[in-house]
């Protein structure tokens, strides 16, 4: 735990080696800890693993700061630094961080080695999406009054049906998800997604290293087909590295194991043009 902005975020490290990994979480995930485990244990015996739990996500306080992505970059980087965990770091979002992702690359262009996006989003899907600010109002209002625990949301889902958490990581992640689903700071991250994504889509074009694993489009809330359209023309403008999976939006769920050998490989690669 370490204090930033005058509240307390969670940075989860393990593992030593030669190349840092930060995975940031998608929108409104409750653990990103436990979300994250599947894939970052295959990684830390070689490497160091972070996991950054911004405001309002997994063991984090939940406060009244700004979304903007202003804020939220200098709160990510306020608490690697807190944590002594230095740079350049090697960059793991999911879905939503890919826009965080974006602007630190442009921001901050010597502290990122690379990025690895878990199906993340793109700036471009938030000029497409209608967000359902209504049906996001009514999760919350669930969520603050305790109707969610009536509600089966956990059972059947691949996290915790995946064999590397164990029983001890489930119930842990109950009682997070219980604590920590569309909390307000989440909420605000939703309200202010559209101007972060045009923020980052005023700024020049990231000089870094890129690997896209792409979703089949389930489970983004977006239109399947126009998402993989979106993410296949983002990599071809950029020229980087795009990985297909036949797997829903949560990836690293499901194809830990093949996304962990990609990119295995593609820090090889990385080192050898070095």
């Amino acid at each position: 735990m370490v204090e930033v902005n005058n509240h307390l975020m969670h940075v989860y490290s393990e593992g030593d080696g030669e190349k840092t990994f930060v995975f940031l979480a998608g929108g409104g995930t409750s653990s990103p800890l436990l979300d994250f485990k599947p894939l970052y244990c295959l990684l830390s015996d070689e490497n160091r693993i972070a996991v950054v739990e911004k405001a309002g996500y997994g063991f984090s306080e939940i406060t009244d700061s700004n979304r903007d992505i202003h804020t939220i970059l200098h709160e990510t980087r306020e608490a690697l630094q807190q944590a002594k965990i230095e740079g350049p770091y090697i960059l793991v979002p999911l879905s939503m961080s890919g826009v965080e992702t974006l602007y630190w690359a442009q921001t901050y262009p010597e502290e990122v080695e690379a990025i690895i996006g878990l199906d993340m989003a793109v700036p471009s899907v938030y000029e497409e999406m209608d967000i359902p600010m209504p049906l996001i109002r009514l999760g919350e209002f669930i969520a603050k009054t305790g109707l969610i625990r009536w509600l089966p949301m956990l059972d059947g889902s691949d996290l915790m049906n995946n064999k590397v958490l164990k029983e001890e990581d489930k119930a842990l992640y109950e009682i997070v998800f219980y604590r920590r689903t569309l909390t307000k700071n989440m909420l605000n991250e939703v309200k202010e997604i559209k101007e972060n994504a045009r923020v980052v889509e005023r700024g020049d074009k990231p000089e870094v290293p890129m690997l896209l694993f792409v979703s089949n489009g389930e489970d983004t809330g977006f239109d399947s087909k126009l998402w993989t359209e979106l993410q296949q023309d983002f990599a071809k403008i950029y020229d980087q590295e795009i990985i297909k999976l036949d797997a829903s939006h949560y990836i690293h769920h499901t194809e830990f194991k093949k996304i962990a050998e990609e990119m295995d490989e593609f820090i090889e690669r990385m080192s050898s043009r070095d």
